[in-house]
């Protein structure tokens, strides 16, 4: 594993510090930058100082220090939980939640630093030029990202593509359209495909910065999201209070009315291509190494959130979602309705599945239930199960892989971006453009194989890693979102990829009280979320609330 940069961590912590607060309101923009360029932008050593103050806003109360994960992560039809913690956002309640205006505080202050960046970056001549194209490069691309985020999770936003100056003294601007506000996205991931260093360049950066393959599996998500968006047809998810198999008419996401889908899905299979032909990425071989301490930033990690054990650079992921934790147990676990999704062999849950515990106050617990052959006695310890909801929870092991599993902030790696994601975007696009080709079905298996033993050699994986033969394109779609949601479980993918593909309200409703009696049950509202009132208050350009709030 590539050491992590010390100049970069240490620069990432001391602007976490600054910026960190549980309690930030709403985006108040001030008439000067984040930096002075009176006072920086004079030379190299400024402009890394810069876009470290960019990356900086990533790891505070406004995104990923909880906001941002617990909005995303927790509103899905996979997730169960303590009611304490999922009562909110987990719930359909949103408003309810402490954290719910960070994703806009955050994406916003991400998006006026790198104005700034890229305002003053550009008339350094102090620096080695292509550490200049770098930092411009990274941040088009967080600028990007934040926009990004914004689109999807509250619709048309106001688009700021300038600091706030003497030059620019406009505060006050309108919501722009959903396909305005991707439009930035696209020409700012563009711009920064074309200044990132390919991963593996001397001068790319430290593990933790986006390079130029993160760039184009971005640029190839975004025109995944726009062309799902804009499709229509039918899509079979399993679910309901029966785990059974339902078909929904998906609705077609507000604002992309009339995008020619076919032609953003040939957009989002090709540059997904050129990720997979670049040849610098890899999935990891066993899928239980990825979560490891030895597995962070590997080249299957195209871009983790980086952690520093005893330092202000730290989360709560892992007292949340792992099976001890100092709460005695976590409080976030997978659905058995989404564990029995799995096939008996897969190693994301044979592995990836916390199945033998023991809790703080020291009981020892297995799971599931129904598997106690399996699990009730391993090495000589028997493990008890109730069969209540204390013992029936499908705890993920991806953040449990800490320096000191007994303190409530840890050094838990967040995945913004897997190599495995890549292959199944291409199979996803590949079939909506030509259906269900061989391209299609071997970029869908690349990812399945690698969660499955073989039969003798690493080359021949059992016939129960390969996706059903002969499927429709319809089919092929379904099983696709469903292969995503079991190799992207608590990741942060499950209801974005609900959302795009215009189901999230069928699905979640169908199931109306979920595991552990967690609301599951959905308003029109719940598509988007509402706007901070600062906000509102603060910028008379917008008129109205999202739609129910």
């Amino acid at each position: 594993m590539k050491a992590i940069s010390t100049y970069f961590m240490a620069s990432i912590v001391g602007l976490a510090l600054l910026s960190t607060s549980s309690c930030k309101k709403a985006l108040e923009e001030k008439p000067f930058s984040f930096y002075s360029p009176e006072n920086f932008y004079r030379n190299e050593s400024d402009a890394k100082a810069a876009i470290n103050g960019v990356y900086a806003e990533l790891y505070t109360y406004d995104l990923y220090l909880q906001p941002f994960w617990n909005v995303t992560m927790l509103d899905d039809d996979h997730v169960a939980g303590a009611d304490w913690f999922l009562g909110t956002t987990g719930a359909g309640n949103p408003q309810g939640y402490w954290g719910i205006d960070g994703p806009w505080v955050g994406c916003y202050t991400i998006i006026a630093r790198a104005n700034t960046v890229l305002e003053n970056v550009a008339n350094i001549t102090d620096i080695d030029p292509d550490i200049k194209k770098r930092i411009l490069g990274e941040a088009y691309f967080l600028r990007g990202w934040a926009y990004f985020q914004l689109v999807q999770l509250y619709g048309g936003v106001p688009i700021k593509l300038k600091s706030l100056s003497a030059n620019n003294p406009e505060t006050n601007v309108p919501r722009a359209t959903v396909k305005e506000t991707y439009d930035v996205v696209i020409a700012d991931f563009k711009a920064a495909e074309q200044n990132l260093l390919p991963y593996g360049n001397a001068k790319a950066g430290e593990p933790g910065r986006v390079n130029q393959g993160v760039a184009k599996a971005f640029l190839a998500k975004t025109y995944l999201t726009m062309a799902s968006g804009a499709s229509t047809g039918n899509v079979t998810v399993r679910g309901g209070t029966d785990n059974g198999y339902y078909t929904y008419t998906k609705d077609v996401v507000k604002g992309l009315e009339g995008l020619d889908a076919r032609a953003y899905y040939t957009l989002a299979r090709d540059k997904a291509a050129e990720v997979i032909s670049s040849n610098l990425y890899a999935l990891t071989a066993n899928w239980k190494d990825l979560w490891s301490i030895a597995g962070r930033n590997s080249k299957e990690h195209m871009w983790q959130l980086q952690s520093l054990a005893g330092s202000a650079f730290i989360n709560n992921l892992g007292v949340y979602f792992s099976a001890r934790s100092t709460f005695g147990q976590g409080a976030v676990w997978t659905t058995n309705n989404h564990y029995n999704d799995y096939d008996v062999q897969d190693k994301r849950v044979l592995d990836g599945i916390t199945h033998n515990y023991q809790t703080l106050q020291g009981t020892y617990i297995f799971y599931p239930s129904w598997q106690s052959a399996q699990y009730k006695v391993v090495g000589g310890i028997t493990y008890n199960n109730t069969g209540s909801t204390t013992a029936e929870r499908a705890y993920t092991i991806k953040f449990s892989g800490v320096s000191d599993p007994s303190v409530a902030n840890s050094d838990a790696f967040y995945p913004m971006l897997r190599y495995a994601e890549v292959f199944l975007m291409y199979a996803e696009a590949e079939n909506e453009v030509n259906g269900p080709t061989t391209a299609a079905y071997n970029a869908l298996n690349t990812v399945r194989f690698r969660s499955f033993p073989t039969t003798g050699t690493p080359a021949a994986p059992v016939p129960e890693a390969y996706a059903p033969a002969g499927m429709t394109p319809e089919q092929f779609r379904s099983y696709v979102l469903a292969e995503r949601a079991r190799e992207f479980n608590l990741e942060g993918v499950r209801r974005f990829d609900l959302m795009r593909w215009g189901v999230y309200l069928q699905v979640m409703n169908k199931i109306g009280t979920g595991q552990n009696n967690i609301s599951k049950v959905r308003q029109q509202k719940n598509l988007l979320l509402p706007i901070p009132l600062n906000e509102l208050n603060s910028n008379t350009a917008i008129k109205v609330n999202n739609f129910g709030w």
